[in-house]
């Protein structure tokens, strides 16, 4: 497996995998031009039996697509209800769902959620009350996205929240607040002008107090595209308990695959 110290590799952002309905892969290649027209996507989530429709937005910047750490999240989030014992999030939601109030509805914070494929996979796969934020200009399309797969989320029992949050910002963690008991994120780390606010952010959310006595943690999973990316990791471990959760195969043509991480809070 390649580690954070390989030397940096050219990944194309733009070529994007992800099943259809009837469960084969599909590679989508999105121009970033400004003659791209809206795309909807539907992606097919095998434990519920059911579709999620995501609208694309490829001439609005890269908020507005897919990316592939967030398809292989979703992945994990349908194969833990599939198959508990043999998903890499098992023991996580096991323990978390376990330290539940009364049964109360886990709370799941998405940072950076784009689309909003995987808060609303969430949702729909847990039955959580999830909470998806982006910058202000992303909410209106993170809302139609919400507001397009809001029958399929309340069959599930979920509930999908769309509000802005600016990494970093004070007034806009204080508004979100640390109530969460696990939050989310895919594809975050790839501005390097970003890595602090994102640590300021995490450091607001995982180590602001435990919920039921359980550490927070914040799943993250990451395609590596740059040498850089490796700052981000070496603040982090300063600060959080950082393991790896699951590690898919490279895609052909890469030399790496996406990696899921587990940050977990200190008390």
């Amino acid at each position: 497996m390649a580690t954070l110290e390989d030397d940096e590799v050219d990944i194309d952002p733009f070529k994007i995998i992800l099943p259809d309905e009837e469960g084969e892969e599909k590679k989508l290649t999105t121009l970033f031009d400004g003659a791209a027209k809206p795309q909807l996507q539907k992606h097919y989530i095998r434990s519920i039996k059911s579709m999620v429709v995501i609208r694309q937005l490829p001439s609005e910047g890269l908020s507005f697509q897919l990316w592939p750490a967030a398809t292989a999240l979703v992945k994990l989030l349908d194969d833990y209800l599939s198959h508990l014992s043999e998903s890499p999030l098992a023991t996580t939601l096991t323990a978390l769902s376990n330290g539940s109030e009364n049964g109360r509805k886990l709370k799941i914070l998405e940072l950076g959620s784009g689309t909003g494929l995987v808060g609303i996979a969430a949702a729909v796969t847990i039955g959580a009350n999830v909470t998806m934020t982006d910058l202000p200009h992303v909410i209106p399309n993170l809302k139609f996205n919400a507001d397009a797969n809001a029958d399929v989320v309340a069959r599930r029992g979920g509930t999908v929240d769309v509000t802005p949050l600016r990494w970093g910002e004070a007034n806009d963690m204080e508004v979100i607040g640390r109530e969460f008991d696990l939050v989310l994120a895919s594809d975050v780390v790839y501005h390097d002008h970003l890595f602090e606010p994102l640590i300021q952010t995490l450091r607001f959310l995982l180590n602001g107090g435990a919920r039921g006595g359980e550490k927070k943690v914040f799943v993250m999973a990451h395609l590596r595209r740059w040498k850089k990316d490796s700052t981000f990791f070496k603040k982090a471990k300063k600060l959080f308990d950082v393991e790896v959760l699951h590690t898919d195969p490279p895609k052909e043509g890469s030399r790496i695959g996406v990696v899921v991480y587990a940050f977990v809070g200190k008390i």
